[in-house]
């Protein structure tokens, strides 16, 4: 710059280093290996003589790179890079970016910027006010002053996406920022892991000690902590009965469990009616609660006390009554379960549900037969929302298996989040579960599940339509507009993308189509012509 005619040229590292470079080696620090991407011209500079660590995953439209990233990042632990074109490509992924918002997924996603030299001209492909676009599914955004600040920025980034709660950061980086010289410099280790009020977690002790019968609600933060093992001692310890809280978008517990109750519905009255039995309701890693309609009435049994326990202060800010602590659950249920006095489970007597049909082709079968042959341990990923029922009543997620659903209520998530969760787990068989037009959504997803070799077996349930509107129409009272989707060949279009595909449409077709679904290795897919 210039100041009374003194010229003042910045330093350049003696290395001849770049922001690229030192990035690069912000991403080593942090253990990053892979990027999921739909590049535009703004950010190719980002990828010049790519070091061999990295492995980068195409996905066809921005909305799958974000499920993708969201899959991986859930079956890891760990923050995905995730890498859009500007305004457009931010735009194509909102969607998926509000639903790993809600997942809690950490994320730190990258979008390139036009030169910062022609930013006042309005330039071709950039960003206007790039910062606002994907506010406020994001916990941090932010587009560097200057160029020698990306690196840091990025390593922000890290250090945000992945403290509780968890979620997604953006960072906006102009196109010629890559080049500029720059000096290396390691990230600061930071500490994440939240400890709850030592005080008020004695309070909750007390008051589940003295409860006559404690029923816990479980959520998916309890799976977002690692703290399964925790809650399993918890609920034994105590006798309690475990409850999944409504919407929840990871298994927390063991549906093969005696203590399994069910799944809690989205509706203030039902839950307190499935909870009537208890005096102390004990809310691990949820909100209490997460409601689709509108209700009346008391949140919990009269006389019951609530206790909401996770690591998310705005989820504790919305508690309607009770006591809600914020903290870690591996650090209370690893701390305080065998502290509280034990006690016998609850005997329930609930009568077994009936068998399908076994010469009808309905989805309760097809769930039936699904959980009879599937392999061991495997990881399910599901956005089938007519079939939900059936796959709750049908269909348990047993110990050391794997489940994820979308927390958002949106569609286009499932396809790409199971390749994400193949990505990162290739030592076991993922099942993503599909309604039709859920699939629609992200069915290009279906080629990076080929061109990565992807261990994902999709199952499509066609019912020509949007069964689950269809659903609400009626409880609405509405004749639903729009609701029927025929005419689709879903065989044809994963044949086309490099998927092997077979439809089966008659009962007594399907063992051997599931059989053959998850026989060898890599991605495989069935429709299967349910009734209605």
């Amino acid at each position: 710059m210039t100041a009374r005619g003194l010229r003042v040229e910045p330093l350049a590292p003696s290395d001849g280093s770049t922001v690229r470079d030192a990035v690069m080696a912000v991403l080593a620090h942090f253990g990053v290996t892979t990027i999921f991407g739909n590049p535009g011209s703004t950010e190719l500079p980002m990828f010049r003589d790519l070091p061999d660590r990295f492995r980068y995953i195409l996905g066809l439209q921005e909305s799958i790179v974000l499920g993708m990233a969201d899959g991986y990042a859930q079956a890891t632990g760990q923050a995905a890079l995730v890498n859009l074109h500007s305004s457009a490509g931010v735009g194509h992924a909102m969607g998926n970016l509000f639903t790993a918002y809600r997942n809690g997924t950490p994320l730190v996603v990258t979008a390139g910027q036009q030169a910062r030299s022609i930013l006042p001209y309005e330039p071709f492909l950039y960003a206007e006010r790039a910062t606002e676009l994907p506010r406020p599914f994001v916990k941090w955004a932010a587009e560097p002053a200057r160029a020698e600040d990306v690196p840091l920025a990025i390593a922000r980034a890290f250090h945000i996406a992945m403290p509780a709660p968890r979620g997604p950061v953006f960072v906006s980086i102009p196109i010629d920022d890559w080049e500029r010289p720059c000096a290396p410099a390691l990230p600061a280790r930071v500490s994440t892991r939240t400890a709850p009020d030592p005080d008020l977690l004695c309070e909750v002790a007390v008051k589940i000690a003295r409860a006559k019968r404690t029923t816990i609600v479980a959520g998916a933060g309890v799976a977002n902590n690692g703290a399964r093992d925790g809650l399993i001692a918890l609920a034994e310890r105590i006798g309690a009965d475990v409850w999944i809280a409504p919407m929840a978008a990871r298994n927390p517990f063991p549906e093969d469990h005696p203590q399994f109750r069910g799944f809690l519905p989205a509706s203030r009255e039902a839950i307190v009616r499935d909870l009537a039995d208890t005096d102390c309701v004990l809310v691990l890693g949820a909100p209490a609660f997460t409601y689709h309609v509108e209700g009346q009435g008391p949140f919990v049994p009269a006389g019951a006390t609530l206790i909401q326990i996770g690591d998310d202060p705005a989820i504790a800010s919305r508690i309607p009554l009770g006591l809600a602590l914020v903290g870690d659950l591996t650090l209370v249920l690893d701390t305080r379960a065998a502290r509280l006095p034990s006690r016998p489970p609850v005997a329930h007597s609930d009568d077994p549900l009936p068998p399908p049909l076994p010469d009808v082709l309905t989805d309760a079968l097809l769930m039936a037969r699904l959980a009879a042959l599937r392999p061991a341990n495997i990881a399910i990923v599901e956005e089938a929302p007519s079939t939900r029922g059936p796959m709750h009543d049908y269909f348990p997620i047993h110990a050391g298996d794997e489940f994820h659903t979308c927390a958002s209520g949106g569609l286009g998530h499932g396809l790409p989040a199971a390749i994400g969760v193949a990505l990162a787990r290739p030592d076991r068989p993922v099942l993503c579960l599909l309604g039709d037009g859920s699939a629609m959504y992200a069915i290009q997803g279906l080629w990076t599940a080929a061109q990565t070799g992807a261990d994902v077996r999709f199952v499509i349930v066609n019912n020509g339509g949007y069964a689950a509107l269809d659903q609400f129409g009626a409880l609405f009272g509405i004749d639903v507009v729009g609701s029927k989707v025929h005419g689709l060949d879903f065989v044809g279009l994963a044949h086309s993308q490099g998927v092997p595909a077979q439809r089966v449409t008659e009962a007594a077709a399907l063992d051997a189509a599931i059989t053959d679904l998850f026989e060898g290795f890599g991605p495989r897919l069935i429709e299967v012509m349910v009734t209605t």
